[in-house]
């Protein structure tokens, strides 16, 4: 094998036939771990409908495995992150899924806009004052953009006529169902994991049918941990009749500490939520208020929604046009199982994004005035064109996951049942991060249903 050095000077040629026309910064090239990666930014218009209008940068770092460095015949695969609203961690280590993808591909880990290194939103340096402005601006950042820039990536780095591959873990499967409907031309084929979203329904269906499946979760979860029923009942009359100040000296309510029940999503969630009840409610016995671990996990859950993205286009990345208006919070007022004075005990609520955590949460408050500006917005642009995924050829390939709480299955069986050309695995051996969790195992099947698929075709 080559000498890292040898491999990394030999790709500092330009690629014969492309064009890095679009490229404002070709970034530096680095190797790390067995890998070659390099840093690419180009300029986008915020508006592509607008091209001639303003732009913005999107970075995407191009990872390929040191031994396949110098194979330009190598297909190229853009990864869509979870989110929305998640960049592409830099990629520090060989293992996992991306030494999945490595054995195949060319993996192209795209920060979709507004994350990571591509222009970026923070609560606290917004590039508008003016909510109605800022919501103008933020309108660009769902799905529909996040593909027109994977493709002009594609178009830049491997020339206009070179067909790529797609994969999309969770919000990244709603990325790829929309690349799917506006820009099909180009794709080889796609992985999608737990992310085939419910292209036939509204926000407003969506989420009343989440929480009504979250509600099942619950269900099984305090049949598994029936001492847990008296326990939470304690947390919440505690957290309702007294003051819990976190780290960050913001008061911890009980519907925030209720939203632990996103852990149900994960592959050993509900032992893992267990082990926090537990703990709080032997910090109320022992100390008389919930101790600094308990307060860090509920922080941890709630890591996510200081992203502007997530926070602010949440529900509006499942609106093809009706204004969201905080569906999830109607949704969890309209059933009695998730009131705080539920009897015997409230249920806790799954990923949703409310308007009380723009009030309880400091560094969301900056977005308050543009997140009720966006939830009242009309008329947000078809994410998923029906009859041309009904017609769909490419090669599709993905997971869905019998009790997956965050994209609820009987939607995405709806999904693929209508989708052209889709081979799914449905099983109930995982939760929502199987790629994670078994990334081999997962991995081969799914790599070998699109191989059969694509032989097929």
């Amino acid at each position: 094998m080559r000498s890292l050095t040898a491999v990394l000077a030999s790709l500092s040629e330009t690629r014969p036939g492309v064009s890095y026309a679009h490229n404002r910064v070709m970034g530096s090239r680095v190797a790390v771990d067995r890998m070659v990666v390099t840093g690419h930014c180009i300029d986008v218009p915020l508006d592509w409908n607008d091209p001639a209008g303003p732009q913005i940068s999107v970075f995407a770092r191009e990872v390929v495995a040191v031994e396949h460095a110098d194979d330009a015949n190598r297909p190229a695969i853009v990864w869509f992150q979870g989110g929305p609203g998640f960049e592409s961690a830099f990629p520090e280590q060989r293992g996992g899924w991306l030494d999945q993808l490595l054995t195949r591909y060319r993996v192209l880990l795209l920060d979709q806009r507004g994350t990571g290194l591509s222009t970026p939103l923070e609560a606290r340096s917004l590039p508008f004052a003016d909510p109605a402005m800022l919501g103008d601006y933020l309108r660009h950042f769902r799905q529909d953009s996040i593909v027109r820039d994977a493709d002009r990536f594609r178009a830049t780095l491997y020339g206009e006529d070179t067909d790529w591959y797609v994969f999309g873990q969770s919000f990244g499967g709603f990325c790829s169902l929309t690349y799917l409907s506006l820009l099909p031309e180009h794709l080889r084929g796609v992985i999608i994991t737990g992310g085939f979203a419910p292209v036939l329904h509204e926000t407003e269906e969506i989420c009343t049918r989440l929480f009504n499946h979250v509600a099942s979760l619950n269900a099984k979860y305090y049949a598994r941990f029936p001492d847990d029923i008296a326990r939470v009942r304690r947390i919440v009359d505690h957290l309702e009749t007294n003051v819990e100040i976190d780290g960050q000296s913001q008061r911890l309510s009980a519907r925030r500490f209720l939203m632990l029940g996103a852990m149900l999503g994960h592959q050993h969630g509900a032992a893992e939520l267990h082990g926090v009840i537990e703990r709080a409610d032997n910090d109320l016995e022992q100390l008389h208020v919930l101790g600094g671990a308990v307060h860090a996990d509920v922080a941890g859950m709630m890591s996510p929604a200081t992203n502007p993205v997530y926070t602010v286009l949440h529900e509006a990345a499942y609106s093809n046009g009706p204004a969201t208006r905080w569906a999830a919070e109607r949704a969890r007022l309209a059933d009695p199982r998730f009131a705080l004075d539920a009897q015997p005990v409230p249920y806790f609520t799954g990923e949703a994004v409310f308007p009380w955590l723009l009030e309880e949460l400091g560094e969301l408050r900056p977005l308050r005035d543009v997140a009720e500006v966006l939830a009242e917005h009309e008329g947000w642009p078809p994410l998923y064109d029906i009859p041309r995924l009904r017609a769909n050829t490419v090669a599709v390939v993905g997971t869905i996951y019998w009790d997956d709480e965050y994209v609820e299955r009987t939607m995405a069986l709806e999904t693929i049942s209508l989708l052209g050309n889709c081979r799914p695995w449905i099983t109930n051996e995982y939760e929502h991060g199987a790629y994670r969790v078994d990334p081999k195992r997962v991995a081969d099947r799914l790599f070998s249903m699109l191989d059969d698929l694509t032989a097929r075709g």
